[in-house]
C-alpha cells in the first residue's frame, strides 16, 4: 500500500460563504442585470471531534485485517452507521487473494446518497489495516497486525463525519462514499502494484452498477497525523489534474497552504491508481507524504505506534472541511 513506483513515476468554521474569490465561494454570480438570482449553498461545519470519535470506535474493534472476526464486527458497525445517516448501502463481498497465498473474505462498502441523481462524485478511503507491522523497529512485533489509526482509520473517520453532515444538510448531487477493503495487504519492496489495493481493483472491474459513472473521485489516505504535508502525486496529476488544481487552490484560499502544498511527487500505488486506469474515473489522492520515498510517510506507518496518539484533530478538521466545501460547491457547479 502507498508503494512508491520507482519506474513511473486561526481555523475558520465555514457555515456559509458567498461571493467569487472567497475560500468557499458558494454562489454563481453574474454582473448582468435581469439574470436569475445566483445559486447559493450552505457549507456545513466539519466536526473534528466527531471524526476523532469515529476513529476511536474503529480501533475499539481491534485490527481490521480481512477475514478476521474484528474485521467483520467493524464492517457491520460501519454499514449500520451509514444507514443511520440515510445512505443506501451496498456490501460488495469478494475474496482477496493475498500475495502470501491465503484467501481472505473482504467487503467494499458503498454508501450512496441521492442514488438516482446522474451527477455523482466519489469520496473514498480504505478501511482495512495491515496484517503485520513490517516497518516496526521492534522485530518481535513485525508479525502482528497494526492498530491502523491513521493508516485506514483517519480517512474512514473523515468520511463518516461527512456522511453525517450530508444527512443533516441535504446536497443536490449524488455522493458515493466507497470504503475499499484489502488495500494494505501487499508485499513491500517488490515493485508489484497488483499485490496492493485489492478492493479497488475488484470494484473497478465490477462496479456496483453496470453503467455507473462519476465525474471524479477524491481518495483520503493517512490524513490524520500531526502537521501533514499533502503533495500532488504523479498519478493524481496525470489522471485528475484539473481536480487536483481546484482542490489545492481551494484549500490554500481557505488558509491551509501549510498542509496542501504545490509539490509534485512521484507516482504512488494507492487505490486511486486502479480507479483511474481500470474504472476510467478521474480520482485524486490526498495523502500525507513529504518526499518521493516511502520513508516520507508519517513515522508510525506500518508500525504498532499507529494508534490513536498519532491523530491530530486539526488535521482532521482541515481535510474534512476542505473536502466538505469541495462537494457542496460542486453541487452548484462552483468548485
Amino acid at each position: 500500500m502507498k508503494h512508491v513506483n520507482k519506474y513511473l513515476i486561526a481555523l475558520a468554521t465555514i457555515l456559509m460563504v458567498y461571493g467569487c474569490g472567497s475560500d468557499g465561494s458558494t454562489s454563481n454570480k453574474s454582473e448582468s442585470k435581469g439574470q436569475a438570482a445566483p445559486k447559493t449553498v450552505k457549507i456545513p461545519a466539519f466536526s473534528a471531534d466527531s471524526s476523532f470519535v469515529f476513529i476511536e470506535k474503529q480501533l475499539s474493534f481491534g485490527p481490521r485485517v480481512p477475514g478476521t472476526e474484528t474485521h467483520k464486527a467493524c464492517k457491520d458497525w460501519m454499514v449500520q452507521k451509514f444507514k443511520s445517516y440515510g445512505a443506501e448501502v451496498i456490501e460488495q463481498d469478494f475474496t482477496a487473494n493475498l500475495y502470501t497465498g491465503t484467501k481472505a473474505a473482504s467487503t467494499n462498502i458503498i454508501a450512496q446518497f441521492n442514488p438516482k441523481m446522474n451527477k455523482r462524485v466519489i469520496l473514498a478511503a480504505h478501511w482495512d489495516t495491515r496484517m503485520f507491522g513490517d516497518k516496526d523497529e521492534d522485530e518481535s512485533l513485525r508479525d502482528k497486525p497494526i492498530p491502523g489509526a491513521d493508516d485506514g482509520g483517519s480517512g474512514v473517520g473523515v468520511l463518516l463525519e461527512i456522511a453525517r453532515l450530508i444527512n443533516e444538510n441535504p446536497i443536490e448531487m449524488g455522493v458515493d462514499i466507497i470504503l475499499f477493503d484489502a488495500e494494505d495487504q501487499g508485499k513491500s519492496g517488490d515493485g508489484r502494484a497488483e499485490s496492493w489495493c485489492l478492493g479497488s481493483q475488484y470494484w473497478s472491474k465490477n462496479k456496483h452498477s453496470g453503467n455507473y459513472k462519476a465525474q471524479y473521485g477524491i481518495l483520503l489516505d493517512m490524513v490524520g497525523a500531526k502537521k501533514p504535508t499533502f503533495g500532488q502525486d504523479e498519478y493524481s496529476l496525470n489522471y485528475a489534474g484539473p481536480q487536483v488544481k481546484k482542490l489545492w487552490d481551494l484549500a490554500q484560499r481557505m488558509g491551509y497552504s501549510d498542509m496542501f502544498v504545490n509539490q509534485k511527487t512521484t507516482g504512488l500505488i494507492d487505490d486511486h491508481v486502479f480507479v483511474n486506469t481500470i474504472a476510467k474515473i478521474p480520482m485524486l489522492d490526498i495523502i500525507n507524504r513529504t518526499t518521493n520515498t516511502e520513508s516520507s510517510f508519517q513515522k508510525c506507518w506500518h508500525t504498532h505506534c499507529d494508534d490513536i496518539s498519532v491523530i491530530d484533530k486539526r488535521s482532521l478538521k482541515v481535510v474534512g472541511q476542505v473536502v466538505t466545501a469541495a462537494i457542496y460547491k460542486e453541487s452548484i457547479g462552483n468548485f
